[in-house]
């Protein structure tokens, strides 16, 4: 199963935490991610999305259809985001989380077996699988890009 990990692109501040809308830079962030992460998940990939509205406005750039899910706000725990992904799953499924930080790079040490957090750039994306060999349960980091790159 792969696990794509996906930060919010740059948002405006404000007091409202869960209203903050995309920055134009945020928008040009989210729309590179989007079409570089296109152009490599499956159509049948499972979207997941914060119901913030700057996750929601990321997410919106993929032009696909995505589940707004509340228990991905802001400060979900890793166990909340596992079982949201369905994580494990199966081999051949792809879900995609649009997240925060800390929540994302916490999920993403677990996952990897360090401690803490990972530092994951707004609008960035870090790609995981998880895949059985010999009987045991192995997490692959496929790739770790930020928007600039894409």
């Amino acid at each position: 199963m792969d696990l794509i990990l996906w930060r919010h692109a740059e948002a405006e501040e404000s007091i409202e935490d869960l209203t903050r809308r995309l920055t134009p830079k945020g928008r040009k962030q989210a729309v590179k991610m989007a079409g570089w992460l296109n152009a490599r998940i499956p159509e049948t990939s499972r979207i997941i999305v914060s119901p913030a509205v700057r996750a929601r406005e990321t997410a919106e750039a993929l032009d696909r259809r995505f589940d707004t899910i509340p228990a991905l706000a802001p400060g979900a725990s890793v166990e909340s985001m596992l079982k949201m992904a369905c994580w494990p799953g199966y081999d051949e499924e792809c879900t995609l989380i649009v997240g925060h930080q800390p929540d994302l790079g916490t999920l993403a040490a677990f996952l990897l077996g360090a401690d803490g957090s990972f530092s994951i750039k707004k609008g960035g994306i870090w790609w995981l699988n998880s895949r059985t060999r010999d009987g045991f349960n192995e997490v692959v980091l496929r790739a770790v890009l930020a928007p600039e790159m894409a």
